[in-house]
């Protein structure tokens, strides 16, 4: 297949998903997903044919945005190295509550196509939950089938606790997740079936 009808392949398969919600989010389905000794591996130190030990991880998108744009843009680029890995947290395309509305919906509806994608691609998949204030609770929890194994991030929510836990706790009441895979330390009022793993190990990855 040539480069450019890879792309047109690409740009077709975007509107081929079940989608959810007022917005027609493609929906992440429920799967398997292994919860005992969860360890993760940021998607900055993947590795084409990397070690047994980083490939019976999950990977996280836990990074600058910079650092993943292709993953939407062109992603059957990186199809074959990330389906190494035990399963793949969704991107975690930024969604503060500065950014204008148009750009917050469009993250979390990226984050989802890519998503789908792969779960279309035979991977598993666990949908990284991400919100900003009361607006964005309209679309951020759209696209994730009830029951799911989903992931949040704590990077940079110290400083807006409350905000964090009213989206968080919105969270916990639309998807009702099976287990929340949590990277860095959840905040003692946090509930749910929280799996924590720390934010540096999942950078110290065998080489």
């Amino acid at each position: 297949m040539t480069s450019l009808e890879m792309r047109s392949n690409s740009l077709f398969m975007r509107n081929n998903f079940t989608v959810s919600g007022k917005w027609d989010i493609p929906l992440i389905k429920k799967q398997d997903i292994p919860i005992d000794n969860v360890c993760l591996i940021a998607y900055s130190d993947t590795r084409q044919n990397d070690k047994p030990e980083n490939t019976a991880c999950g990977v996280h998108f836990f990074i600058d945005d910079y650092r993943f744009t292709g993953i939407y843009n062109n992603p059957e680029r990186s199809i074959e190295k990330l389906s190494q890995y035990a399963y793949l947290l969704t991107p975690d395309y930024s969604t503060y509550y500065d950014m204008n509305y148009w750009r917050q919906l469009e993250s979390v509806a990226h984050s989802h196509w890519v998503g789908a994608y792969w779960q279309s691609m035979g991977l598993k998949v666990v949908p990284t939950m991400t919100w900003s204030d009361s607006r964005s609770y309209s679309f951020c929890n759209d696209g994730v089938e009830k029951g799911c194994v989903v992931a949040v991030g704590m990077i940079g929510c110290k400083h807006e606790k409350k905000l964090f836990l009213r989206g968080y706790n919105k969270m916990i009441e639309t998807v009702e997740p099976s287990a929340i895979i949590c990277l860095g330390e959840p905040f003692k009022e946090m509930e749910g079936n929280i799996i924590p793993v720390d934010y540096r190990a999942s950078r110290k990855v065998v080489r």
